[in-house]
Parts: C-alpha cells; sequence; structure tokens
C-alpha cells in the first residue's frame, strides 16, 4: 500500500460512479473502515454502524428502491428546479414523475460496486440541538458524515473510490425491512466501493475567497 500525502488525498478524492470489475478484498475493507472509525461524533457516542452488502441481489434491490428518487430528481431537474430542495418545493405534477426516466447512471453504481455499505446512525445517541426549530433538522448529520467521508478519504488513499449516495433514503422503511435495521437507527448514506474506472486527480471546487467571510456572513471575503 502506497501511503498518499494527506493534502493530496483531500484534494482528489471524487465522487465515483464507475467501477471496473477489479475485486476489493475484505482485508483492505477492513483497513479502511479502520482508519474511518475514528471519525468524530457527538459525544464521541459512536452510533454508526455499517452494513457490508456484498450480495448482488441485495444490491440490486437497493437500486430499486432509490428509483422512486431518482424519478422525482430528473423531473425536477428537468422542470428547472432544485431537486429536492426543502425551500422550493416541487410543481411537477405525480404523474409526471412516475413517467419520468432517471438516467442508468444514477442507479448504476449501487449495481456495479463490488462492495455497497449502507450507513446507519443510532437516533437514541444523538444530540440534536436543531430539533426545534422551524426548519429540517441537519445537526445530526455530524455524527455520522464525517465517518462517511472518512471512507471515501480512506478508499482514495487504497487506490479505491466511491460515492456518498442517498436516493434510498426516501425509501426508509423498506431500506430498514431489506436489510433488518431497528426502527430507532436513520438510514444516512449508501456507498458504492469500487476500483474507479477512471480517477480524478484534479477537482474544480470554488475559492476560499467565496465561501468564508470574516466575522458576519456578509462579511469581507476571507483568503486569497
Amino acid at each position: 500500500m502506497v501511503i498518499m500525502e494527506l493534502y493530496d488525498v483531500m484534494r482528489s478524492t471524487s465522487a465515483v460512479r464507475e467501477f471496473t470489475d477489479d475485486p476489493l478484498p475484505d482485508d483492505v475493507l477492513d483497513r479502511i473502515l479502520d482508519n474511518a472509525r475514528f471519525a468524530p461524533t457527538g459525544g464521541n457516542r459512536q452510533g454508526v454502524r455499517i452494513i457490508v452488502v456484498r450480495d448482488k441481489d441485495t444490491r440490486l434491490a437497493l437500486a430499486d428502491l432509490g428509483l422512486a428518487a431518482a424519478r422525482r430528481y430528473a423531473a425536477q431537474l428537468a422542470n428547472g428546479e432544485a431537486p429536492w430542495n426543502p425551500l422550493q418545493p416541487t410543481a411537477v405534477s405525480a404523474s409526471d414523475i412516475a413517467e419520468t426516466e432517471p438516467p442508468a447512471q444514477m442507479s448504476a453504481p449501487l449495481r456495479e460496486a463490488q462492495v455497497v455499505l449502507v450507513a446507519c446512525l443510532d437516533l437514541g445517541v444523538v444530540a440534536a440541538t436543531d430539533q426545534d426549530l422551524d426548519r429540517i433538522a441537519v445537526v445530526p448529520g455530524a455524527s455520522v458524515y464525517p465517518f462517511v467521508w472518512n471512507v471515501l478519504l480512506a478508499a482514495r488513499n487504497e487506490g479505491f473510490g466511491g460515492v456518498l449516495t442517498t436516493m434510498v433514503v426516501s425509501e426508509e422503511q423498506r431500506v430498514k425491512a431489506l436489510l433488518g435495521v431497528p426502527d430507532h437507527f436513520a438510514i444516512a448514506a449508501v456507498v458504492p466501493l469500487g476500483k474507479p474506472v477512471r480517477q480524478v486527480t484534479k477537482l474544480r471546487r470554488r475559492p476560499v475567497s467565496e465561501l468564508a467571510t470574516r466575522e458576519r456572513f456578509d462579511g469581507a471575503s476571507f483568503g486569497g
């Protein structure tokens, strides 16, 4: 194993959706998860559970469960909307959504990856300090998404890749039934992993000066 420099890993970990047939051995996956588990969680309660799915039929079932959300995503995009945006309700009719055929690449990663990880979060141990605000709660994600990102960083370091997907979450109860997930857990992400067909080495992102400000949201730009 070649150890990459940390900043190189951070600046080249892309969303990988196309995989070769190369295997992702259990010992490599164990090493990925062994390092990812050091991600921080609220109160260090470590409420993340990972389901490692290699069975093809189960992966196909997960991909199919994400199709309804993918149809809505594609229909809204075609209508010029921001898909699944919590502040902008869709104007696309249910019948139009049902008739929309989502692009194959939206479900292909779950069908073609060597392994799919289902990240679950124990809601019984999180501190959702935004639960009483008049908006969708986001704070509990702080106890699971750093873990998921660590998985992707570690996979990149090992020469593999993946992508954080959430389409199946809209069918959470059916996913729970498929995988035997207890009621008090939330499905946070589904992450296909494998050997990338192409490994991107240069990502495009907005400069620091466009995303950071001094002292206030409307303060002067920070960064060069």
